[in-house]
């Protein structure tokens, strides 16, 4: 089956083909010509996903799911959240978003946070929505060169690396992305 995965991020498309394997051929957006900025302009992960898997069906007619990822800290009352790639400032650079959330976490002893991801899935039309959510913590220092955004960051609950410190496959089985794609190609495959 050909999906369309509503992304221009090399790192997430990765990510997901991996986990996905030949169940399904994954297009990019570059892949289907399409090469302007999809629209993120809702208030909520689940908005956002939405708006722009059906922004894919409606103008290129793919099949398609999209997602949004949100890092949600306890003692920042859910910040960054869907703001996670814009947290420091429209430039969406990921170092000086981990230095803000280090900058405001540095008196405080509650670090608690969690990713989650929203997967939204339009098929002929018709929207399925899929959530995947890791628990952990924030850390003080940046640890690690592997993955994307606040990995350096993000202790998951009952691991002593960080995302960044893991390998790919290691994270693929416990990130919140697996977790919400695993619901999805669950779902997918009670459709073939």
């Amino acid at each position: 089956m050909k999906l369309v995965f509503a992304t221009n991020n090399q790192h997430k498309l990765k990510e997901l083909q991996a986990i996905l394997g030949d169940h399904f051929e994954l297009l990019s957006l570059k892949d289907i010509g399409c090469f302007e900025e999809i629209p993120e302009e809702q208030p909520t992960l689940e908005g956002n996903a939405r708006q722009k898997a059906f922004y894919v069906y409606e103008k290129f007619g793919y099949s398609c799911f999209a997602d949004d990822t949100g890092l949600e800290i306890e003692a920042l009352n859910g910040e960054p959240g869907v703001y996670s790639a814009r947290y420091a400032s429209e430039a969406k650079d990921p170092q000086a978003n981990m230095d803000k959330v280090l900058e405001k976490l540095e008196n405080e002893d509650n670090r608690k946070a969690r990713f989650r991801t929203v997967i939204s899935l339009v098929l002929d039309g018709e929207e399925k929505q899929f959530e995947g959510i890791v628990e952990g913590e924030i850390i003080r220092e940046k640890r690690g060169g592997s993955g994307f955004g606040y990995d350096p960051v993000f202790l998951p609950s009952g691991y002593s690396k960080t995302f960044a410190e893991m390998d790919l496959s290691s994270k693929n089985e416990i990130s919140h992305r697996a977790r919400a794609v695993q619901k999805l190609v669950d779902y997918l495959k009670t459709l073939a």
